[in-house]
């Protein structure tokens, strides 16, 4: 075993994990999901049957990342943030068979208390502030903020701020990456 979970961490067979990842207190790793090597999954995180986590994976605690969730390499879940898997759940009905997909795009930062509601894709270093609620699909590089959550600006892949000048060029002021936006949608060009 070349992964680590303290011993009040619950880690059902049938799980992969890969080389590196620390498992702290009381979080459940259950059967048949997928977390990448090196990550980080804090203190009473649920990981549930079908979660696919990438490499470098940061969950802060109380997260609960349920099936139908998809997240690429180097993503940050903050504390008590949450996935949820079906659009209209009651507790009488039985719907899981219609749990809702939500994939969260390489770099990509959701903040502490945050809600995504399933079925909305996070794109590439997306950046979701502290406690927003996610209601639809966000753009690769986005800053996504408050009730329901919508789009205040532009995050570099260092996670600061982009200030676009007249030619629709911004530079990261950590970095020095150089990004463009164009029709709606930032790249980064250098």
């Amino acid at each position: 075993m070349d992964w680590t979970a303290h011993p009040t961490a619950v880690v059902d067979e049938g799980s992969t994990i890969g080389a590196g990842t620390r498992i702290w207190h009381f979080s459940h790793i259950m059967p048949g999901c997928t977390i990448g090597e090196r990550c980080n999954i804090g203190q009473n995180v649920v990981v549930s049957p079908g979660v696919v986590l990438g490499n470098n994976v940061k969950v802060q605690n109380n997260v609960s990342i349920y099936t139908g969730v998809e997240c690429g390499d180097d993503v940050f879940l903050g504390p008590s943030m949450v996935f949820t898997n079906v659009t209209n759940p009651r507790s009488a009905v039985n719907r899981r068979d219609q749990y809702a997909k939500t994939r969260v795009g390489r770099g990509a930062s959701i903040g502490a208390n945050a809600t995504i509601v399933c079925g909305h894709d996070i794109g590439e270093f997306a950046f979701i502030g502290a406690g927003a609620v996610v209601t639809k699909t966000v753009p690769a590089y986005a800053l996504v903020v408050g009730n329901p959550a919508r789009q205040a600006g532009w995050m570099s892949e260092y996670g600061h701020k982009l200030k676009f000048n007249a030619s629709g060029e911004a530079e990261c002021p950590e970095s020095g990456q150089l990004y463009r936006l164009e029709n709606g949608q930032v790249t980064r060009i250098r």
